[in-house]
């Protein structure tokens, strides 16, 4: 049934006449399509434990949304919902249920969901001018760097997520390096970045490698280093690592470590790792897309020993906060290393007052930004306060444990080792199955098939193995028995009849 409002909208272009009006909707129709899109979305949300996971797409659903064939005459204003409850809704990734364990997606915090539709509406950008969301943005980037034990005087930038932070700060860092060599332009610089090597922990995420491709950085001048037995990128191994560049007549010039891998959530060292950047002039940079705010949490807290003398920090909100999609930050002890690598000046982009703070496109690559970043960072955080920061993510590691008990309790379940940080990994305990590693491929595909959970796997230690991330807050006990329940029953069908 097709959804209409009471009164029609006037068209974007008077009648579909030759003269253009502008893209005005009548104050009702408009307050009756978000009325009725709050109602929808609110019954969404709360149906969705109750429905499958993920749906398959239907071909002929896949084929219209791809074919992007743009009609002559508008449509009603009223089928944007139609649309969106029809063609969208029914077919999601699945990160709202919870029941999905796959990947480290979260659900959308309800105080975010208000501030991004707010957000839209005002319709600021967060780039250049001065306008409240762009101080607002000062004020929650501030608030994460507190929360995540950086010094005072902080600061850094909202990103569209984890890659986009890790690029900056790969680029911050050559700035850096390059700048206090005096090679930052001309023949010297050719010269010296032709030679920059970039260190990272061989359990880094993708995206540290894309970021260093996007600023230039060939596949060889990388170097992934091993793990000690927890994940952890091993001290030992970078030291000798850079040493042996030095004497290449390499410049080494930024190591990344991982604030909860995505495939444990181990936690690298960050004092002794400091303590080398220091000795040999490079920049540490740290992805805590996941973990970035541990030193939040006492239990954790151990494992940020040393988080203040870091360079750069990535955190990811729309991860750890479930901040809606599109909220991750860069964070960094001095702001000014940014505006070094960021700040271009032009004659129509100067601030109106001459004490006026540097714009934060000064700190980025975007000039353009929006202001759904900051308003629904600010409206999570100020739901949730400190304490309910700590809270949410202890709920996670609870979760966590409660699922190594249960995977522990089954005879036919393997668990392995791994944490801090709240994923799960484990494997099926039964030899008679076939080959491992195809098996829990296969035993993936069947629990993401059947719909009532949804898993992933991975590799550790060169073995497939089955993968569950924590990072629902809505996800309950009774889904963590359903997860075991689906398995196992995978597991039976995999069996010769």
């Amino acid at each position: 049934m097709a959804h209409r409002s009471d009164d029609q909208a006037p068209s974007l272009l008077g009648g579909f006449g030759l003269s253009p009006e502008p893209p005005a909707v009548h104050a009702k129709v408009l307050r009756d399509e978000l009325v009725a899109a709050a109602e929808w979305a609110a019954q969404y949300l709360s149906e969705l434990p109750q429905s499958p996971v993920t749906r398959p797409l239907p071909p002929q659903v896949r084929s219209r949304l791809r074919t992007g064939q743009l009609p002559q005459r508008g449509g009603e204003f009223g089928g944007v919902l139609d649309f969106v409850r029809d063609e969208i809704a029914p077919y999601p990734t699945g990160n709202g249920h919870p029941a999905f364990f796959a990947w480290v997606n979260s659900p959308p915090a309800p105080a975010g969901i208000v501030a991004d539709l707010l957000a839209c509406a005002v319709n600021a950008t967060c780039g250049m001018g001065e306008n409240a969301l762009m101080d607002l943005e000062r004020g929650t980037v501030r608030m994460l760097a507190d929360l995540a034990g950086l010094p005072d005087g902080a600061g850094g930038v909202l990103t569209s997520g984890g890659s986009m932070a890790n690029l900056l700060a790969l680029a911050t860092a050559r700035t850096w390096f390059l700048t206090r060599r005096g090679s930052a332009d001309g023949a010297a610089f050719d010269r010296d970045h032709a030679r920059l090597t970039l260190y990272h922990s061989a359990q880094a995420h993708m995206s540290v490698a894309k970021a260093a491709a996007c600023i230039g950085l060939p596949a060889h001048r990388l170097r992934p280093v091993a793990t000690d037995p927890q994940d952890r990128l091993d001290p030992a191994a970078l030291r000798a690592a850079v040493i042996a560049d030095l004497d290449a007549g390499l410049l080494p010039f930024c190591t990344v470590t991982t604030l909860g891998t995505t495939a444990t959530g181990a936690v690298d060292p960050l004092e002794p790792i400091t303590d080398l950047c220091r000795s040999v002039g490079m920049w540490h940079h740290a992805d805590g897309a996941w973990g970035g705010l541990g030193a939040a949490v006492p239990t954790l807290a151990p494992h940020y020993v040393g988080v203040g003398g870091i360079d750069s920090l990535t955190v990811d909100p729309h991860k750890t906060l479930s901040v809606p999609v599109g909220c991750g930050a860069l964070l960094v002890p001095d702001p000014e290393h940014l505006h070094t690598a960021f700040a271009h000046q032009a004659s129509y982009l100067t601030a109106g007052e001459p004490d006026a703070l540097p714009w934060l496109s000064h700190a980025t690559i975007e000039l353009t930004r929006p202001g759904t970043r900051a308003l629904g960072l600010w409206a999570t955080l100020h739901h949730l306060g400190r304490d309910g920061v700590t809270g949410l993510i202890e709920h996670y590691l609870a979760l966590a444990d409660q699922l190594r008990e249960r995977i522990t309790a089954e005879p036919r379940l393997h668990l392995l080792a791994g944490g801090p940080w709240p994923v799960v990994c484990f494997r099926i305990a039964d030899p008679d199955l076939g080959d491992p590693d195809a098996l829990h491929s296969r035993i993936a595909r069947r629990v993401q098939d059947n719909g009532r959970a949804y898993l992933a796997t991975v590799a550790v230690h060169g073995r497939t193995v089955l993968r569950a991330a924590l990072c629902n807050y809505r996800t309950t006990t009774g889904d963590l028995d359903l997860l075991i329940r689906e398995v196992l029953h995978a597991a039976d069908d995999e069996r010769p009849a």
